[in-house]
């Protein structure tokens, strides 16, 4: 199983803009083969360490590599990619395993 933490920061203020276009993208990744788990997760009020108000963090579990490498090159991610491109003022993606 491959791990995906993506943390998104968007251009002051888009955040908002942002998730509404990340969520009416997720009915379609989530019938994507070998997607396990994609959603958004924001700070929590009670965190002690914050990523702010312009972060959110994507959690995603695929079932391969393979899985991971065709959701990436699928028309949808690159349709939301297009969308909001000009609203992101960073990306960090990391690709993880079972330690």
């Amino acid at each position: 199983m491959i791990h995906v933490l993506a943390v998104i920061t968007t251009k002051p203020g888009k955040r908002a803009e942002v998730l509404a276009a990340f969520h009416a993208n997720i009915p379609a990744v989530h019938a994507e083969a070998g997607c396990i788990e994609y959603g958004p997760v924001i700070d929590a009020p009670n965190s002690p360490a914050k990523y702010g108000d312009d972060t959110f963090v994507v959690v995603e579990k695929w079932e391969s590599p393979d899985h991971l490498k065709a959701h990436a090159a699928s028309p949808h991610m690159a349709a939301y990619g297009a969308k909001t491109r000009d609203l992101l003022a960073d990306r960090q993606i990391h690709i993880m395993q079972n330690g």
